[in-house]
């Protein structure tokens, strides 16, 4: 099985920083994207951004400039580095990964449990 943890998240203040973190575990035999996605009370989820092992990266309007998504192949690690925080930044952040299993080779998205990222103005 493939797990995904996340951390990193909490309580910060409007314009302050956070960084959150996503390890990928279990039987991989392949990492092609991993991602970020937030859903707010009331909102559908959403797409952050996303990174593919290569490196390429895509990102939300709403955060381009403010957040950059990194990738460390070696630790099978997201990371999510978030500056300039925004009150409507607020939401449960879920870390994706399109994953190949190790053991049947097929690929499927898993997902973390979620981390509570609060900003307050």
């Amino acid at each position: 099985q493939v797990r995904l943890v996340e951390s990193g998240g909490g309580l910060v203040q409007s314009v302050g920083s956070l960084r959150l973190s996503c390890a990928a575990s279990g039987s991989i035999f392949k990492i092609n994207a991993m991602g970020w996605y937030r859903q707010a009370p009331g909102k559908q989820r959403e797409l952050v951004a996303t990174i593919t092992s290569g490196a390429t990266t895509n990102s939300a309007d709403s955060v381009k400039g403010r957040f950059t998504i990194s990738i460390d192949n070696a630790k099978k690690t997201v990371y999510l580095e978030m500056n300039s925080l925004k009150p409507e930044d607020t939401a449960v952040y879920y870390c994706n990964g399109r994953i190949a299993q190790g053991m049947s080779y097929m690929t499927a998205d898993y997902w973390g449990q979620g981390t509570q990222v609060t900003v307050s103005s």
